[in-house]
């Protein structure tokens, strides 16, 4: 989870392949029409997002094994909804970066319908994992193998707590 740029889809298919996975792309599920929006510089509203939040808890539920899902999930009623539709504990891997970081990584991709414009509306609807979410927060500072590394530790410590 996170804001646009955060590298949830990068780091998503990198978790999947060392940990023997499926990554499922949250983007895929979206209606044409929250990508036309998107695409033309509006940010989504809580309606244009409540459908795609669900088809993707369903997806999660319907796979086997690990699910890793790339969605942003920027405030808690939409990891709620997620883990709601998912019939089990989540845990939530938000990816952490400044805006400005963010902000450099999107201005050099190219070929996503999420114009840079967009990320400061991102920012400001992030809404902070809080205690009773099962989360993990990642640094994305470092390059692609250090951050799924240092996931991958945290994913074993809380494995050992349960």
């Amino acid at each position: 989870m996170g804001v646009a740029g955060c590298g949830k889809s990068t780091i998503g298919h990198a978790l999947a392949d060392q940990l023997g996975g499926t990554y499922l792309e949250g983007d895929s599920f979206h209606p044409e029409s929250n990508i036309e929006k998107m695409s033309a510089g509006t940010p989504l509203t809580d309606e244009d997002r409540w459908p795609w939040l669900k088809i993707i808890g369903q997806e999660m539920a319907s796979a086997e094994g690990i699910i890793f899902a790339g969605c942003s999930a920027l405030r808690l009623a939409y990891r709620d909804l997620i883990e709601k539709e998912a019939g089990e504990r989540v845990t939530f891997i938000h990816l952490s970066g400044s805006q400005e970081l963010i902000a450099g990584r999107m201005a050099k991709r190219g070929g996503h319908f999420m114009p840079l414009s967009l990320l400061e509306s991102q920012f400001a609807a992030l809404e902070p994992l809080i205690d009773r979410e099962q989360s993990i927060i990642a640094d994305i500072s470092g390059s692609t193998d250090e951050i799924v590394a240092q996931i991958i530790l945290q994913i074993k410590a809380q494995n050992k707590g349960s």
